[in-house]
């Protein structure tokens, strides 16, 4: 299969993704994609790292991965691959862009491949999974990742492949930064197990991890009653 196939089925999948009649889905993307929307989760996250870090050390070393993270999960998108491919966004690739539907006329002005979004999102969810081993909380923060690539599709910013490369590049990035914050981490502190019913293998209170838990559900709501009003 060449190229060309390739990136015909990836313009015929993101029509499956893009857009709806739904003046509400309209919303609930609009709203969803933003990032001050998440806000609450990521103050929740860091209330997380300092109730159960002892040192400014350890909480520091954990603060710099999340940037670092960040940082290459953004950065390699953004600086390197997207200029270099050049790929159009869906709302603005002259072949396809009639057929995208947007949302309150956001159509991105740089490029499209890969997905900074999908990539940003799921580096600090495989970090934050890795670091606090709680399948609650890994299954939520996986959610919440996906969630965000599912608006990038739906309001026409980016394809599947885009999302899909930028999601393998996101758990690439937080599995090579935890092993990192890993051999770091042994250096202030003795490895220790925890065996309780109350804290996570890695030392982190189930209390504080579903505190993180509702911050997130609370978004998720924040974003359904915003996204009813949101769009004009």
């Amino acid at each position: 299969m060449d190229l060309e196939r390739l990136i015909d089925i990836d313009r015929s999948l993101l029509l499956s993704f893009n857009g709806s009649d739904s003046m509400f889905l309209d919303g609930l993307a609009y709203v969803l994609t933003a990032g001050l929307t998440w806000l609450p989760l990521y103050l929740a996250l860091f209330y997380l790292v300092v109730k159960n870090n002892e040192t400014m050390a350890q909480i520091g070393l954990i603060v710099g991965c999340t940037i670092l993270c960040i940082f290459l999960a953004d950065g390699v998108s953004e600086y390197i691959v997207k200029p270099w491919v050049a790929r159009p966004r869906p709302s603005n690739d002259p072949i396809i862009k009639y057929s995208v539907q947007i949302v309150n006329n956001i159509r991105g002005m740089d490029y499209s491949f890969f997905s900074a979004h999908a990539a940003n999102t799921m580096s600090i969810a495989t970090f934050f999974c890795l670091l606090v081993r709680s399948k609650l909380l890994s299954f939520f923060l996986v959610l919440w990742s996906l969630v965000n690539c599912w608006t990038r599709m739906y309001l026409g910013l980016h394809y599947p492949g885009d999302i899909l490369v930028g999601i393998v590049w996101g758990v690439s990035v937080g599995c090579l930064v935890y092993l990192l914050y890993r051999k770091v981490y042994t250096m202030l502190r003795p490895k220790l197990n925890y065996v309780s019913t109350h804290y996570t293998s890695t030392g982190y209170a189930l209390s504080d991890v579903h505190v993180v838990i509702v911050m997130l559900m609370l978004a998720f709501c924040y974003a359904a009653i915003r996204g009813v009003t949101v769009i004009q």
